[in-house]
């Protein structure tokens, strides 16, 4: 499968299909091509001899797609980074990727509107095993690390995803909650440009305003929702979050953090008429690696719920605290080893070979997750350090520590992740000032 070529494909025989709608904006297939090959023609020119990463600093504005297609058409991957990510945070990735340039959406449509269309340089574009796109986490030292996916890495996602689902293409409407930031994202964007489907971004505005949310979500006629559970579960607190606001539903797709069987059984009674699946994967596995439809027998039958099968293409063990493989039903360490494994964190060897591994001659990744296989199906059950989930952000307590103590009124902190139902829910700081609070009487 050339993804690319597939994605521009649409762009011919589709072009005023939309491919993005995104706070009021839209954009075809056609204008897709058209500005992404622009695009691609000022990066090749602007660097000729550079292969090296590029940044793409923004929301969800139809100019990221561009972006992120330009990017990859000129032979560099892209870095996505979220606007809410602090500027300080920003510099210092693009300097971890060694980027040789960070585009910003008001920045790209300044550029598309002094280029004229061109045609693309295909001899430039990323290759099978070349980088293709690189999402930063968190680090555990305050550092942000950069997980490196291959086209070969997306692709075997991509694949197994569309065999599996049976998308109908150009009919398809996916919903995007997560920032492209957040690897999650990953799943609804090329899901959704493989299929020719059409791309409903909710903005964060529309997200911290429950009104607006929820009116957005009626007329946005998703067929297929992607998100973090935890999203769904604040979705059900409104009563009519229902077949009635989105009669075209036909699957729900989860990833990111644990799914819990309460969100699932109110899914199933509010949706009838729609799929629920729970998937699993760390973002150095291309986002999920497995994957189950929950039944209504599914829930009966298990508490907490699986996570699923793997995919065809790659393997799953668990190994116990001596590095071997044990039996199921016993608890261990969650390894992943296929096509989907990343090549390793950008400019960090030392991380690398310590969670990357050959397995007889496979690529595999040692999760640091807790895990178990019951009856062949898969049973995530949490972190063996310090990292946690939090409403689906990978997030290392020690990078929040380190930032917090780099700041010069403190003189010492602790990070503490506070739970609800169970799952971490919000983060407390609890600090020692260098100097005693001025009181103003």
């Amino acid at each position: 499968m050339d993804l690319v070529a597939q994605i521009d494909h649409w762009g011919v025989i589709a072009p005023d299909r939309i491919v993005h709608l995104s706070g009021g904006r839209s954009l075809t297939y056609g204008e897709l091509r058209r500005c992404s090959n622009a695009l691609t023609t000022y990066l090749v020119q602007t660097l000729p001899d550079d292969h090296s990463p590029v940044v793409v600093w923004g929301h969800k504005e139809p100019e990221m797609l561009v972006a992120f297609l330009a990017a990859v058409k000129s032979g560099h991957p892209y870095v996505p980074i979220d606007t809410a990510t602090p500027a300080q945070r920003v510099d210092r990735i693009k300097d971890a990727a060694s980027a040789s340039l960070l585009l910003t959406p008001p920045r790209i449509a300044a550029l598309l509107a002094e280029t004229g269309e061109t045609a693309p340089i295909p001899a430039r574009q990323v290759g099978p095993n070349d980088p293709f796109y690189i999402i930063f986490t968190s680090g555990s030292t305050g550092d942000p690390k950069g997980v490196v996916i291959t086209l070969d890495n997306l692709t075997s996602f991509v694949q197994w995803m569309l065999a599996e689902q049976i998308f109908t293409e150009q009919e398809e409407t996916f919903l995007n909650q997560a920032p492209f930031s957040f690897d999650l994202s990953v799943m609804d964007l090329y899901l959704c440009l493989a299929t020719g489907g059409t791309l409903f971004s909710i903005t964060q505005a529309e997200i911290a305003n429950p009104a607006e949310l929820y009116r957005t979500l009626s007329r946005s006629e998703v067929t297929t929702w992607v998100s973090t559970p935890s999203f769904a579960q604040m979705c059900l607190v409104e009563r009519t979050f229902s077949a009635g606001m989105l009669p075209h539903l036909r699957r729900f797709l989860f990833c990111g953090e644990t799914l819990a069987p309460e969100v699932t059984a109110a899914l199933l009674e509010r949706f009838p008429q729609a799929e629920v699946w729970n998937t699993y994967g760390p973002t150095e596995a291309t986002v999920a690696t497995t994957s189950i439809r929950i039944t209504s027998d599914i829930l009966t039958r298990y508490r907490p719920l699986p996570v699923g099968y793997p995919k065809p293409d790659s393997r799953i063990l668990i190994y116990g605290d001596d590095g071997e493989p044990i039996t199921d039903g016993q608890r261990g360490e969650i390894i992943i080893a296929g096509p989907n494994v990343s090549l390793g964190y950008i400019g960090r060897s030392d991380l690398t070979e310590k969670a990357f591994f050959n397995l007889r001659g496979v690529r595999a990744y040692r999760t640091g997750d807790w895990g178990h296989f019951e009856e062949g199906l898969l049973f995530c059950e949490g972190r063996r350090d310090n990292q946690i989930k939090l409403h689906g952000h990978r997030i290392e307590l020690g990078d929040v520590e380190a930032n917090l103590l780099a700041l010069s009124e403190v003189r010492d902190g602790v990070i503490i992740p506070k739970t609800k139902d169970g799952h971490p829910d919000w983060l407390a700081a609890f600090v020692i000032l260098a100097e005693p609070p001025t009181v103003s009487e």
